[in-house]
């Protein structure tokens, strides 16, 4: 049950549509406010799990700005969830 409660918070912390840097996703205990994770994992984790395929491929928009697609992040945190 508490699960569930906080699936549906990180969820509701996303946009419906668009894109999410990578703090948005993995968190920024850091920033003020601090953001919280929608997935709880490191960085180096995160870059792994896009490497092998086990994490949505990432976008680039420029030499310095990586994003992800809010559908295919709601779409991961909806696999975890199930178990996948």
């Amino acid at each position: 049950c508490v699960a569930s409660i906080q699936r549906l918070h990180t969820m509701a912390a996303l946009p419906e549509t668009g894109f999410v840097r990578l703090a948005q996703i993995i968190g920024d205990p850091k920033a003020n406010p601090p953001i919280p994770p929608v997935i709880p994992v490191c960085a180096s984790y995160w870059w792994n799990g896009c490497r092998s395929g086990k994490f949505p491929a990432p976008i680039r928009l420029g030499r310095r700005c990586t994003v992800w697609r809010v559908e295919d992040i709601r779409a991961l945190v909806d696999r975890i969830s199930s178990g996948y």
